[in-house]
């Protein structure tokens, strides 16, 4: 990955917007599982806060994904952006 990365927490959100749809979840429901205000699963789909490991932990849990799973998803959606960016030069 070059220098001009894309804002991992926009990356982070994408896919957590993504595995909540998949598992059929409302944010509310999600939140309410894993133990968050439904405001703050919005803020982080939303790429507007930073989650805590203990919060991607939980959110997994809930989802039912490994943390592999779900960084590596993060990781590609961060190559995608990337690449979607015009070059500067």
């Amino acid at each position: 990955m070059n220098s001009r990365k894309p804002d991992h927490n926009y990356a982070f959100g994408l896919v957590l917007r993504d595995l909540r749809l998949q598992s059929g979840y409302s944010q509310e429901r999600l939140g309410f599982d894993a133990g968050y205000d439904r405001t703050y699963i919005s803020l982080l789909e939303r790429g507007l806060c930073s989650p805590t490991l203990d919060t991607v932990v939980s959110l997994c849990s809930v989802l039912n994904v490994t943390l592999i799973e779900a960084f590596s998803s993060v990781e590609s959606k961060l190559e995608e952006l990337d690449a979607s960016r015009p070059d500067p030069t």
